[in-house]
Order: C-alpha cells, then sequence, then structure tokens
C-alpha cells in the first residue's frame, strides 16, 4: 500500500517538483495551493505526512497545523519556507509540526525525513488504535451488570466522569474498584492522557511519599537520582489511588494540599510543582468511620467525597453471575487454549448458592481454576472448589427433571437451562420464557438462598 503525502505551496513549480519526485519514489502525492485548500484536501486524502509551506495567501502553514491539530488530524507536518529562522522553527514545532527544511529544498533531505516521520505517523495510528480499543474495553456499556444497584452507580460515574470532580469509589475487596476507575478516565475529556495507578497499601510511608511525589537525588538512602512521582507522570489525566485508607496522619496532610491547591514539592526539593490532575479514590474501608475514629482526616474525607458511589458485593446482585460466569469462560478458554461450551446441570445451581466473599475477582479465579481443571467440554460441580459444591437437581438420562416433579423445580431448571443457553443474560432469558427480568432475578435471589438453607441443615 503506497504512502499517502499532501504537498501544500502555492508556486506551482515547487509544488510540481516535489509531486514528480514522490511520486517516482512510490508515494501516492496530492497538492493544494494555499491553506484554506490544504485543509479540504486533508479531510477527504487523509494522508499519512504533509509537506506544507509557511508562507502563503489565505491561510499560512501555521495555521494549517493549528487548525488540522484541532481537528484530530494525527499524521505528520514538514513544514518548509524559504524565509526560516529558528523562531519560525520553533512555533512549528509547538503548533504541532514534526520537522523544519528550508528552501530551496534538498531531495535528499526531504525523503530522508519523509521516511523518518512516516515511522512515527504508522507508531501514532498504531497507538491510536489501541487506545481506542482500550475506551472500547472500559466502557460503562462493556462491564458486566445488569443489577438495579449496579445500573445506579454506573448512571452517577458516567455522569461525573465528564467533569473534573474527585471521585470516591467504595466498596469490598473484589468488586471491581479498578475497573470503574479506568471507566470514568476512559470516558472522560482526559482519555488520551495518563492514567496512573497506586496502590497506597503495598508501599510503606516512606516509599509512598517518594512513588506520589518523587524524589530528589540523595534525599534519603537509596535516592542516587531525581525521580518523578505518580502526580508528575499523571499530569493531565487521571490518578487512581487504591486503597486510599491506608494511608498514614502525615501523608493525608500532604495529599489534601494536592487535591486543594495542585501543587507539591518532591522528597527533599524546595521547588514548587504545578499539576494538573484528576483524582479517583478507591477503598474497603469506611471512612465515616474512620473520620469518627481519629484515623482519617475529616477535610481530607470531605475532599475526596466530591462524588461517591458504594459498588455493591456480588452476593447482593447474584442475578448478574450467569453473565459473570460466561465471560470467565470465553476469557480464561482463549488464555489457556481450552474449549468449555457451557455448564453442566447443577453447576449453576452452586455458583449462586455461594456468598462470595472476595466478589468478582473471587468468581473470576474460580472459573478460571475450573476452566484450566475441567476434563470434558463442561463445568461440573466436581470442578468447583469443595466450597461451592451443592445439591444438584434430580434428573433422568435425558437430562430433564423426573416425571412428577414439582412445578417449583421445573421452572427453576427452566429458568437456569435457559440463562446458560444465552449467556447469562436476564433480558434474553426473560423474552424466550415470557416473564419478566424483574421475576428471573427474584428467582435467583430465592434459589441462592434455599440452597444456602440446605447446606446449613447439611
Amino acid at each position: 500500500m503506497k504512502h499517502r503525502i499532501l504537498v501544500v505551496d502555492d508556486e506551482q513549480n515547487a509544488r510540481d517538483a516535489l509531486k514528480t519526485i514522490l511520486g517516482e519514489e512510490g508515494y501516492d502525492v496530492a497538492e493544494a495551493a494555499d491553506g484554506e485548500e490544504a485543509l479540504a484536501v486533508l479531510a477527504s486524502f487523509r494522508p499519512e505526512a504533509v509537506l506544507c509551506d509557511i508562507r502563503m495567501p489565505k491561510l499560512d502553514g501555521l495555521e494549517v497545523v493549528r487548525r488540522a491539530r484541532a481537528d484530530g488530524y494525527i499524521g505528520s507536518f514538514i513544514m518548509m519556507t524559504a524565509h526560516g529562522t529558528i523562531e519560525t522553527a520553533v512555533q512549528a514545532m509547538k503548533d504541532g509540526a514534526e520537522d523544519f527544511l528550508a528552501k530551496p529544498v534538498d531531495v535528499g533531505a526531504v525523503l530522508a525525513r519523509l521516511e523518518k516521520v512516516l515511522e512515527k505517523s504508522a507508531l501514532k495510528v498504531e497507538n491510536a488504535l489501541l487506545r481506542e480499543r482500550l475506551r472500547e474495553k472500559y466502557r460503562f456499556a462493556n462491564i458486566i451488570g445488569e443489577s438495579g444497584e449496579l445500573q445506579a452507580v454506573f448512571d452517577v460515574v458516567a455522569r461525573a466522569a465528564v467533569t473534573r470532580a474527585t471521585i470516591l469509589v467504595l466498596g469490598e475487596s473484589g468488586t471491581g474498584k479498578e475497573l470503574i476507575a479506568q471507566a470514568i478516565h476512559e470516558s472522560s475529556p482526559r482519555h488520551d492522557k495518563p492514567f496512573v495507578k497506586v496502590n497506597c497499601a503495598a508501599l510503606t510511608e516512606t516509599l509512598l511519599e517518594s512513588e506520589l511525589f518523587g524524589h530528589e537525588k540523595g534525599s534519603f538512602t537509596g535516592a542516587l537520582g531525581r525521580r518523578e512521582g505518580r502526580f508528575e507522570l499523571a499530569n493531565g489525566g487521571t490518578l487512581f489511588l487504591d486503597e486510599l485508607g491506608e494511608i498514614s496522619a502525615a501523608l493525608q496532610v500532604k495529599l489534601l494540599r494536592v487535591l486543594q491547591q495542585q501543587e507539591f514539592e518532591r522528597v527533599g526539593g524546595s521547588q514548587t510543582i504545578k499539576v494538573d490532575v484528576r483524582v479517583v479514590a478507591a477503598t474497603n474501608r469506611d471512612l465515616e468511620a474512620e473520620v469518627k475514629a481519629g484515623r482519617f482526616r475529616e477535610d481530607l474525607y470531605y475532599r475526596l467525597n466530591v462524588v461517591s458511589v458504594t459498588l455493591p458485593p456480588l452476593r447482593r446482585r447474584k442475578s448478574d453471575i450467569p453473565a459473570l460466569t460466561n465471560h470467565f469462560v470465553e476469557h480464561y478458554n482463549r488464555l489457556h487454549g481450552k474449549d468449555v461450551t457451557g455448564l453442566a446441570p447443577g453447576t449453576l445451581n452452586a455458583l449462586l448458592a455461594y456468598d462470595w466473599p472476595g466478589n468478582v475477582r473471587e468468581l473470576g479465579n474460580v472459573i478460571e481454576r475450573a476452566v484450566v481443571l475441567a476434563p470434558g467440554s463442561e463445568l461440573t460441580s466436581d470442578d468447583l472448589p469443595p466450597a461451592l459444591r451443592g445439591p444438584r437437581p434430580v434428573t433422568v438420562d435425558g437430562g430433564g427433571l423426573v416425571p412428577g416433579a414439582k412445578l417449583y423445580d421445573i421452572e427453576r431448571e427452566a429458568i437456569l437451562r435457559t440463562l446458560e443457553m444465552v449467556d447469562g443474560s436476564t433480558s434474553r432469558a426473560a423474552d424466550i420464557l415470557g416473564i419478566s427480568v424483574r421475576k428471573i432475578q427474584y428467582r435467583l435471589k430465592e434459589y441462592a438462598d434455599a440452597d444456602r438453607a440446605i447446606r446449613t441443615l447439611q
């Protein structure tokens, strides 16, 4: 496939010469005689690189670069001028150009610069595609969960994501707080800037301070050079502070200052560093109780708690277990090269009966283990950890319920098997069975409660 190049110059002879040379080198070349025409050709031709004169009628080259970048063009600009100065070159680079050539241009220099910027353009395109895939992966709509509680969380954070407000995500371990934080970032105007994560519980106070704010050379033993902290690395983007409830009182003071003033000093330094960082914090602690106990600063709590949401534990949204299970089966099939097609009768019953203290993370671990160890194409209760193995429905060889079974058991089997068939979608199962989604969710909770009661008696 030929690389597409746009030549922009108000001099006809210069355009013709460059078009001939580049055409002979195998490039697909378009041309424009002024800045306005260049912007129109950019929109339709979508070149990978632009050779653009700076001094032109209507719009000069610098304005072409500015408008093209504002419209989202990610290709490369090489600016050309017979009136080149260092100031013009610097301004061209500031406006988004990659390189600068003085006229009359040298053919060898043009070809060499083009080869260099086209390599960069290819990386830019690849990075843009990867970023778009990441955004798609972390959209709220792609997070599995149809329960009312979780949908209410999605509604709040989706509305808050487009602002710069600090967001506090609460919930037990394993409920998906980091996933929500990533979705907030990808749904925000900062999505093309860094998303930086820090686990505050994984580091000592000294190391965490350095991790957050950076340090100067010699500020402590082992500080062999200057290091930027996570706040600097996240400048313009989002900083996710996980397990925030674990930080010390001294660090709480420093964090409060950054949130209030968007400035700090590195450890051992005196220079004040300004940043523009949006903070999303998460914790499994009850911060209100921590404030009352004097272990967490009240002013920091209110600064963090501009918008807060609490992710429900999996035991309160068991109607999402079928869809989550199907997702994990597909994921771990791909990861481990397995071919598990679904769940055998009784397996979903066992998953629904368990209370999942580790929440979605624990469910994912259980399904991965089952997929890895499963000897057949279906996951059975025997593939689950002992704590999850519950009662199985009474069946005959064909897999259906024994004639004379209670209507309750027949309905239960119909609901569970239909959910398995439609990959856990309660809405699709409801359509097939001719009942409401609410009834399916109510029944799933009822089945889980009944199975738990049986286990208790056993």
